[in-house]
């Protein structure tokens, strides 16, 4: 079904681009892209992650393009501006990446640094620290070598007999679907058990997997680069009663602070779906001292304040579609509903 509905997706943007909708019937003030990983292909035919990766060279081609389209490159700050006042006659796009990520330095940033444009990167603070959990990296590497599996699950043991990647990728997309229902204390005893049974070294791979502060620190010297803040655990805040969310808010931004020696002023819902944060989070945000947050909810950002700067959209542009047609589409706005005003849309 999960297939048949990208399938259907491709289509319709396809369709959009050849009809030249994309082209003539542009609309909103801009669009903010949203990048996870950027890296060379990897070996192995179980990742079920790939899905959240594009390579180095479709980075430096998709930024070639939006430069030849005529779009403006803005960090937060100047997209706050721009979502508030008149409409301008270029439209803008964001450049932003999720969860700091050792690939970002290694890969992404030569290509951000030679095209001289602006980005922006949220920073889980416990991954730097070394103690953040990146338990989907534990639940793949445990996936890739077992074939059968057995787990907790509530107060029922449950086994699992997976063989071909088919099936060991159904097993991994209903474990994270699991373990992302579960309260972040749960959570982290749930992937600690199964690391522990399988012999997956988790916080190995998590500090393997993210860049230190000395990274950071260099990456926040270039006055192209804006900090953000994306909590300090990356929990899903719709899992945690409201003072520990806002708590993972503020000690995110605190922490940020801190280390460089600045104000963090945007924030990022972790995974920021729908189902991971609530209207009240978005209240949070603003309390918590934050000019913008963003969401993974896809869609563009209106002027004239008819977008919540605490509840920005984001155009996730990951591995399923890399076409630069379908990313002209996307950018364009046209795939998107228009969005109705909302009262809180600059409070």
């Amino acid at each position: 079904m999960a297939s048949d509905d990208r399938w259907l997706e491709r289509l319709r943007l396809e369709l959009a681009w050849f009809t030249g909708q994309a082209v003539l019937r542009s609309r909103g003030a801009g669009a903010i892209l949203r990048f996870q990983h950027v890296r060379p292909r990897r070996r192995g035919a179980f990742q079920p992650l790939r899905e959240n990766e594009i390579s180095p060279q479709f980075l430096d081609r998709a930024i070639g393009a939006l430069k030849r389209w005529g779009y403006d490159f803005l960090g937060m700050d100047d997209v706050c501006r721009r979502a508030v006042t008149l409409p301008e006659k270029r439209r803008f796009v964001a450049l932003t990446f999720d969860g700091a990520n050792k690939d970002l330095i290694s890969f992404a940033y030569p290509v951000l640094a030679r095209h001289a444009v602006p980005f922006t990167i949220y920073v889980p603070t416990a991954f730097p620290d070394g103690v953040g959990e990146a338990w989907w990296l534990g639940l793949e590497r445990m996936i890739a070598r077992e074939n059968r599996i057995n787990l907790m699950m509530g107060e029922k043991e449950q086994r699992f007999t997976v063989t071909g990647n088919a099936e060991k990728r159904a097993l991994f997309s209903f474990i994270e679907s699991w373990l992302r229902s579960l309260p972040q204390a749960d959570l982290s005893a749930a992937i600690a058990d199964l690391c522990t049974r399988y012999r997956v070294d988790l916080a190995a791979l998590s500090r393997e997997a993210s860049m230190d502060w000395e990274d950071l620190a260099r990456l926040a010297a270039d006055s192209l680069v804006t900090v953000g803040s994306a909590t300090v655990n990356y929990p899903v805040l719709a899992n945690m009663k409201d003072a520990a969310a806002l708590r993972e808010m503020t000690m995110g931004k605190a922490v940020a602070e801190a280390a460089f020696d600045r104000e963090i002023r945007h924030l990022a819902f972790p995974f920021g779906d729908r189902s991971s944060f609530r209207r009240s989070h978005v209240v949070m945000a603003e309390e918590a001292g934050f000019a913008s947050a963003v969401s993974t909810i896809p869609g563009i950002v209106d002027a004239e304040g008819r977008t919540n700067l605490r509840a920005l959209p984001r155009i996730s542009w990951d591995g399923r579609i890399q076409s630069l047609r379908m990313l002209r589409v996307l950018v364009s706005g046209v795939a998107f509903a228009p969005v109705k005003p909302t009262a809180s849309a600059t409070n």
